[in-house]
């Protein structure tokens, strides 16, 4: 209870230093109920692969699963993933999407993936008092998500983690949401920048189907690709994920 008063303002650190809001929402971003989801950066491409979470299998039976779909493409060159507070996910993506067009129609070329992370990154801090200089209102609290956003520009290929601080980081490979802690060892441990796409896949799937709950299949995962060649996403059909889970087993 020593904290509590420092908990109700996003503008008021904590006698640790702490701001105890932002704080809260990065537990958001990685609590049991969140999903989990994998980027990896290889020579040929990045891919990211998440997790279809349902509370229950007779939930998954029911529900319509292109309307759950979790990996969302942002431009032809870019995607992404969240982890935490869904519709606040949607505000960043949204405003990303927005962002990438204008961009395109102004400079008559794509965004490269770092300007639209950063761009990402500066709404994720407009909250409490906010930049009265951006067009966007500020919210009252930060936004409870994490953000993992893949893409290929004129560098090659592109992987950054963004999180409720603001903060972004780029990655060769690294994982989102609650088991996030399980999976970073196994990825240190078997990752190659000379794998191909197809291996990063595969180790890809693997972490996610060591860790989840339930059963993976193809009805609760999802895997995308946007390689160098051609440099557009690509959303892997459920057929080719069956295919990579039969091989592991």
């Amino acid at each position: 209870m020593a904290d509590s008063n420092y908990d109700r303002s996003v503008n008021t650190f904590s006698k640790l230093g702490q701001l105890l809001q932002v704080e809260y929402a990065m537990q958001a971003a990685k609590q049991g109920s969140t999903s989990t989801s994998i980027g990896i950066k290889v020579k040929g491409g990045v891919i990211l692969a998440a997790e279809r979470k349902f509370d229950s299998l007779q939930e998954s039976r029911l529900m319509i699963l292109n309307h759950n779909i979790k990996i969302q493409e942002i431009d032809t060159h870019i995607c992404c993933v969240p982890a935490g507070i869904i519709p606040d996910a949607r505000t960043l993506i949204d405003y990303a999407r927005v962002e990438s067009q204008n961009h395109r129609f102004t400079y008559n070329e794509p965004m490269s993936v770092r300007s639209l992370t950063q761009t990402v990154s500066d709404l994720a801090l407009n909250f409490g008092e906010g930049d009265p200089s951006l067009k966007r209102k500020p919210m009252p609290r930060p936004f409870g998500v994490a953000l993992l956003i893949a893409g290929v520009d004129e560098t090659g290929p592109r992987l950054f983690k963004t999180d409720p601080s603001g903060s972004m980081m780029e990655y060769q490979a690294t994982c989102i949401g609650c088991g996030q802690e399980g999976i970073q060892p196994t990825l240190v441990e078997k990752y190659d920048e000379n794998m191909s796409i197809r291996e990063a896949e595969v180790l890809a799937l693997s972490c996610l189907k060591e860790t989840m709950e339930q059963t993976a299949s193809r009805d609760n995962l999802e895997l995308a690709v946007i390689p160098i060649e051609g440099g557009q996403f690509i959303e892997r059909t459920p057929d080719y994920i069956d295919e990579i889970l039969q091989t592991l087993g």
